[in-house]
């Protein structure tokens, strides 16, 4: 990248692990969010990130302190024009992401680069909100984003091999392993791993078993890390929800149908670890 300045748009969960990610590779990190709320939050997550990193001795003291400092609030998109590269990370919604490409391309230098969190919505649909498709590109990361090693990198049908490549850069320069993959729904990550999750759900839904045997049988006899339902209380079960309707809608297939106990949960609030209660219930302030 020709730039040392990214941004990332969104300061949720995703966003404030891309912004940290982004400041740890030394890159100085625009992150956006409309909401004034949101960056005390995402702060102070980030802050505790570090900390279990310095208390593992894998910061040394002061590094977290100047790592935060790299990271610069902003709640007006026209902040975000010193960018070579925006990562979006806002809610999984088809037209709130367009939207938001669509303002960013009226913003950003005719250069700059245009990526997309997204977990499951087509790159090449949100390239065409803009005058610059070969310069839109998926950049999917996991959660924790500190944590996690892979990032999906979606070329869109537009899409261009500088583009392309200056991800793949930009990925490895934060520490992470960039793993090209086509544009289709869901992409590979979730298109494994989200019918797998609600085909535990149907185990609990349908009385086959509890969500403490379902994720034991799977940790114990398929040496999962973490079972299937503890995982998607992580992830959020409106996300989940999120990426089987996308699935289901664009691939047309009974397989990918959302289960009706997720519908119901999302429908009571009960998103996993962020609201505190999904399939565990989770200690804590909400």
């Amino acid at each position: 990248m020709a730039k040392e300045t990214i941004a990332v748009a969104g300061a949720g969960t995703m966003g404030a692990g891309i912004a940290q990610a982004a400041a740890h590779a030394g890159l100085e990190v625009l992150l956006y969010d409309s909401l004034p709320e949101a960056w005390p939050r995402a702060r102070a997550a980030i802050t505790r990130g570090l900390e279990r990193e310095r208390e593992q001795g894998r910061l040394t003291a002061g590094q977290p302190e100047t790592i935060v400092a790299r990271i610069h609030p902003v709640t007006r998109l026209e902040e975000l024009a010193a960018a070579g590269l925006v990562i979006e990370a806002v809610p999984e919604k088809r037209e709130l992401k367009r939207e938001l490409f669509r303002q960013l391309d009226g913003i950003l230098a005719p250069e700059a680069i245009l990526a997309s969190n997204t977990s499951s919505i087509s790159i090449t649909e949100l390239g065409a909100a803009t005058g610059r498709p070969e310069q839109c590109i998926g950049m999917h990361f996991m959660n924790p984003v500190p944590l996690m090693a892979l990032v999906e990198v979606i070329r869109g049908l537009a899409t261009s091999d500088a583009t392309t490549e200056a991800v793949r850069a930009l990925a490895r320069r934060m520490g992470k392993t960039p793993v090209e993959v086509r544009d289709f729904p869901g992409f590979v990550s979730n298109r494994v791993l989200m019918p797998l999750i609600n085909e535990a759900i149907f185990c609990v839904f349908e009385g086959v078993a509890t969500p403490e045997a379902v994720d034991d049988v799977m940790r114990l006899g398929m040496n999962h890390p973490m079972g299937p339902l503890k995982l998607a209380d992580l992830i959020g079960l409106d996300v989940c929800l999120d990426i089987m309707e996308v699935l289901h809608r664009e691939l047309g297939e009974d397989k990918y149908r959302p289960c009706p106990l997720l519908r119901q949960m999302v429908a009571a609030g009960r998103f996993g670890r962020k609201t505190r209660q999904g399939f565990y219930r989770y200690e804590g302030k909400k």
